[in-house]
């Protein structure tokens, strides 16, 4: 299954969890794992409890791992000012695999799925999940 997901970009935090819970429910797997992937090298995915101080808190740490307004080596090589938005990107990482038993995700009661959006600018994100049982 793939998906679409509209952000403002700028550390845009959504929870994709309905979506995931969504593709494994028709693939109807009993024992398995869904794997989720977001395309583009400005975008990670993650599990948060989502709620406003816990993603705030993400993102304050964000910025003060790799900051908006630090000197890049990209932005010199190609001036567009996401740098930063890369950094994220790759230490978060643009993939994760949640485990399906008795045809459920296996996400803890305060655990969400979140897409990432670090870019400088509203993107269009897509998401693909494969869902594999296990024999």
């Amino acid at each position: 299954m793939t998906f679409d997901v509209s952000s403002q970009g700028f550390t845009d935090v959504i929870d994709i969890t309905q979506q995931i819970r969504e593709a494994a429910t028709r693939r109807k797997v009993a024992d398995g794992v869904a794997h989720v992937f977001v395309e583009g090298s400005t975008a990670a995915l993650s599990t948060i409890e989502f709620e406003p101080g816990a993603v705030r808190d993400l993102r304050e740490a964000l910025e003060r791992i790799a900051p908006m307004d630090s000197q890049y080596h990209h932005n010199e090589a190609w001036g567009d000012g996401n740098g930063y938005a890369h950094l994220r990107a790759a230490l978060m990482k643009p993939s994760l695999s949640i485990p399906i038993s008795a045809g459920k995700l296996r996400l803890g009661t305060w655990q969400q799925v979140i897409l990432l959006d670090f870019d400088n600018r509203p993107r269009r994100r897509t998401v693909h999940v494969q869902v594999t049982a296990t024999v």
